[in-house]
């Protein structure tokens, strides 16, 4: 059984193996070029009893004037989209994508959000799981469906109007940037209409939580990465965001695994920020 505490947050695939019948299994993968290639992955192969999420049908609300690429979903439609799953308020949950978590780390973020207690991350997704030739099943897996009963976590979000509240000291939110270093300093944009990021954000690429070999940090070098972000303060409040709330997702739960309180989510991030041309904006490094 999962236990959920600040560390955790991650499942290997050998455990997830052992847990096939057990547990809740949700891929998760898109690509934000080709946003259909994310289900079509899904029919042709996917882990034995994973059902499937969209990260711009499910985990996503519908864009608006004012908001950012990816807002929050509607908590009811959210969690009758997983009770036709079959997935249970109370059912361990292992999500994963193509490899990184990038994408389902969205999810992992949206079932905490909603007041899942048992969710993990699959380290290394679908390519680690193919790798060590697990078996994995074709075409749409359906489930019984079932209710799903949820108490939202408003606790968990930060807004748009929340950082614009704190005028200069903005830095005193400890608001983290995941995007690449790159797009933080403004030198490239390949998404939002405008580069550049939040004054007194401070940059933290969710790649850094990552090993060259695919899989996750080990924990010791997650819990340094924290200490040295944080002053060694590991009980300091921090506020993830990046281009639309997606990888900041990635970022929050690392800090999680690395020994952090949970951090917050600016889920409108910098493609809402920019939706007012007046709000301020930076470039370089802080």
């Amino acid at each position: 059984m999962m236990t959920d505490t600040r560390k955790g947050q991650l499942t290997s695939c050998e455990e997830l193996h052992d847990s096939l019948g057990r547990v809740a299994v949700v891929d998760c993968r898109f690509d934000l070029g080709e946003p259909s290639a994310g289900r079509s992955g899904y029919l042709e192969a996917h882990i034995p009893g994973a059902v499937f999420l969209d990260l711009d049908e499910d985990l996503a609300g519908p864009v608006t004037a004012g908001s950012g690429r990816h807002p929050l979903p509607q908590p009811r439609k959210i969690a009758a989209k997983l009770g036709q799953l079959g997935v249970r308020h109370d059912n361990p949950v292992v999500v994963y994508d193509a490899g990184n978590g990038a994408m389902a780390a969205r999810a992992w973020w949206i079932l905490r959000w909603l007041g899942h207690k048992q969710v993990r991350l699959l380290d290394g997704g679908l390519e680690q799981w193919m790798r060590l030739q697990l078996p994995f099943e074709r075409g749409k897996h359906q489930p019984e469906s079932c209710g799903y009963e949820f108490h939202v976590r408003d606790e968990l979000v930060l807004t748009t109007q929340d950082v614009l509240a704190c005028g200069e000291s903005v830095a005193e939110l400890n608001l983290l940037d995941a995007r690449d270093a790159a797009r933080y300093r403004g030198e490239i944009e390949p998404i939002d209409s405008v580069a550049g990021h939040v004054p007194g954000s401070r940059n933290v690429p969710f790649s850094d939580s990552m090993a060259k070999s695919g899989l996750w940090k080990p924990d010791y070098e997650l819990n340094a990465m924290w200490r040295r972000h944080t002053g060694e303060s590991l009980e300091e409040p921090l506020v993830m965001m990046c281009g639309s709330g997606v990888t900041a997702c990635h970022l929050a739960l690392s800090a999680l695994q690395g020994g952090c309180r949970e951090p917050r989510l600016y889920v409108g991030s910098w493609s809402e920020w920019i939706r007012d041309p007046q709000r301020p904006i930076a470039v370089g490094e802080v």
